[in-house]
């Protein structure tokens, strides 16, 4: 924990995780004695407690982090992880929900009417740039270059500064965005402080919109999945995303139907008749046979 917390700003969430879970099932083990059989049970048990899939896996997952730093840092007692090869459970509820730009269309109407004035301009610099809440809640216009066009989010989940291009889009708001010397981008009115939370503001305007079922998160989701469509690379998303493994940006790969229709339209369309022109006539006869089919 020490060491996590020295970079992850999600560090409570692993020590709810460590509390909870984890210690009351190895904190008593030396490392040598925690076998991969453990690890299984511990899953199991997780599961039959009907914790959800989400936090057994988050529960593995943490658990292997720190089997990893332990053989890294050559602690005594351990050479090898014994979480190695335990699977993660598979999820069939999980879902991604990624907006059309109808639906983000839509959205953008509803936080405009928002009692909140800053939410007209949080949302949109959400969908615009994939980035996360937190990171846009506490932006500075001291991280902003506008002429480079580029934003240097100083601290990411990952701990690390990332920058992220601006676009036009962004870009215009930011310019035309009130702006009263306050270092914050999106202060609260009221504290003139970065918002706490802006949930009830963005529930309201997302059941307004009609998309009760969009959460803050998807907005990120959902500009991948425009990058995506659009022809993009898979190695620009992450990049833009900030992901450190490229496994993580797959997720993003599936592609709209109208634009593989685009990508089987590469073929000119003078050599596909041909083609079919071409095609055996199979033993017909007649104007059939004639015409190729």
């Amino acid at each position: 924990m020490p060491f996590v917390k020295g970079y992850k700003r999600s560090w409570k969430s692993d020590d709810s995780y460590n509390r909870n879970h984890l210690l009351p099932s190895f904190g008593k083990k030396h490392l040598d004695e925690i076998t991969k059989h453990d690890v299984i049970a511990f899953q199991q048990k997780m599961r039959s407690k009907g914790l959800a899939l989400g936090t057994c896996n988050r529960c593995l997952i943490q658990l292997r982090y720190a089997l990893n730093l332990a053989v890294r840092w050559e602690i005594p007692g351990i050479s090898k992880n014994p979480t190695q090869g335990v699977p993660l459970f598979a999820d069939p509820h999980k879902k991604e929900r990624f907006l059309t730009e109808v639906e983000a269309q839509t959205l953008y109407k509803a936080v405009q009417e928002s009692v909140n004035p800053m939410l007209q301009y949080i949302i949109p610099m959400l969908i615009l740039t994939g980035a996360r809440k937190r990171e846009v809640l506490d932006a500075k216009w001291e991280e902003f270059d506008l002429e480079r066009k580029q934003w240097r989010v100083s601290v990411t989940k990952a701990g690390k500064p990332r920058y992220v291009p601006l676009s036009d889009g962004v870009l215009q708001m930011l310019t035309t965005m009130p702006h009263d010397d306050n270092q914050w981008i999106f202060p609260n009115p009221k504290t003139g402080k970065p918002y706490v939370s802006i949930f009830y503001s963005w529930d309201t305007a997302r059941i307004q919109a009609g998309l009760a079922d969009v959460r803050i998160h998807d907005l990120r989701h959902s500009f991948a999945s425009f990058l995506v469509n659009a022809g993009r690379s898979l190695y620009e998303v992450q990049k833009i995303l900030g992901h450190t493994q490229i496994k993580t940006t797959q997720r993003y790969a599936h592609l709209s139907q109208d634009t593989l229709v685009d990508a089987a339209n590469v073929v000119p369309f003078n050599i596909s008749i041909q083609m079919v022109v071409g095609i055996p006539t199979l033993g017909l006869s007649g104007g059939a046979n004639q015409a190729g089919l």
